[in-house]
């Protein structure tokens, strides 16, 4: 052997180099993985992920009004953190509104507040808050003692008496404010999210790349039936991921199943199959497990920051809220928390449900398309 040739070569290095880049060039998607990853990243970190949620829909059961009550909710609604958005009637459409998650507060102003504030007796003013998400609330809660100062300010501008009144905040679904109770239920759309469209895509992708499918191609096999024999085995891997999700979080995190079994049944079952058509969309768009293995993560990606999963989805600017409501992890989550922590059932869950259905026809289409075009 040629002894210079067992030495560096820059020559050889740039080859090398060339060689790499060539390859990097025809490799499309991993290129652009390298490229739309951090893109991704850094904007959904800079413009859309805000811990800091303000304009949370707040609704007021007002059993009395006067000056005191008008400027309280003046100043609530001055303070950016709560935006006051009408009316109930009565506790159970306030308890409704909290558990369907349309008021993340209801303000509960009491039956003669007015005169018991000028009588000096300091009645209470009742805030119940969704605390199921402790991080969205707790900013507003804890701006409370400046909005009511400043509602005194405004009533009694010259001598205010020492505390006119009180405002008593109630947490409701997470009195405790855990965060645990909060992210493990979240937690269990994120893992079935990962698992099923990974392994539906990678598992598709390495029959093609072992000839296996050129076969399956060549029998009658119709591509709807194809797509339902791929994805029904992994249906029984996602039961058990959930068994062991559902007991490993009532035993260890003592998180609550409150909630309707069959809902959850309904809503859990709907989501495996729109995550196990995803990777059947994403295998048709990957030459290679490694491109499935990328695309699924880029697909994963958003449900985890904008899904409610991490962060306040209320505290998102609309374009975020608008995206992650088309991402299937967002509803899922919801239904979760709904069932688990609230105690809901069918009705609480069917809007979720409708999205999720409608997710999964645009997927199963787009799903067709291109399975139809490797047929050609």
């Amino acid at each position: 052997m040629n002894a210079r040739g067992q030495g560096f070569s820059v020559s050889r290095l740039f080859a090398v180099l060339a060689k790499e880049f060539i390859q990097m060039r025809r490799d499309r998607v991993t290129f652009a993985m390298m490229i739309g990853i951090p893109i991704m990243q850094l904007m959904l970190f800079g413009f859309a992920i805000n811990s800091d949620p303000r304009h949370l829909p707040t609704l007021v059961e007002m059993a009395d009004t006067g000056p005191v009550s008008r400027a309280l909710l003046a100043g609530m609604e001055t303070s950016d953190y709560f935006d006051i958005r009408g009316l109930v009637a009565s506790p159970a459409e306030a308890d409704r509104a909290l558990r369907d998650g349309q008021a993340t507060f209801v303000v509960v102003i009491p039956p003669g507040f007015e005169r018991d504030v000028r009588r000096g007796l300091a009645p209470e003013v009742l805030l119940s808050t969704d605390a199921s998400d402790p991080t969205a609330a707790g900013a507003a809660v804890a701006a409370l003692p400046g909005i009511v100062a400043g509602a005194v300010a405004e009533v009694w501008p010259d001598a205010p008496p020492p505390q006119p009144f009180a405002v008593t905040v109630h947490r409701q679904f997470n009195p405790e404010a855990r965060t645990s109770t909060n992210i493990v239920p979240g937690l269990l759309g994120i893992i079935l999210s990962m698992t099923m469209v990974m392994i539906t895509a990678v598992a598709i992708v390495r029959e093609s790349e072992k000839g296996t499918m050129e076969t399956l191609l060549a029998t009658p096999v119709r591509p709807i039936e194809v797509m339902a024999g791929k994805i029904a085995p992994y249906i029984l891997v996602a039961y058990v991921q959930t068994a062991v999700f559902l007991v490993a979080a009532r035993v260890v995190f003592d998180v609550p199943f409150l909630g309707s079994g069959g809902a959850f049944f309904l809503g859990f079952n709907l989501y495996v199959v729109v995550n196990l058509a995803l990777g059947l969309l994403v295998s048709t768009l990957a030459r290679n497990q490694m491109q499935a293995m990328q695309i699924s993560f880029f697909t994963i990606l958003p449900s985890v920051l904008l899904s409610g999963f991490m962060f306040p989805f209320a505290g998102m600017p609309g374009w975020a809220q608008a995206l992650g409501s088309a991402i299937p992890a967002t509803h899922f989550v919801r239904i979760t928390r709904k069932v688990l922590l609230k105690g809901g059932g069918l009705p609480e869950i069917l809007p979720d449900m409708a999205a999720l259905l409608a997710i999964l026809l645009v997927i199963v289409a787009l799903a067709l398309r291109r399975y139809r075009r490797t047929l050609d």
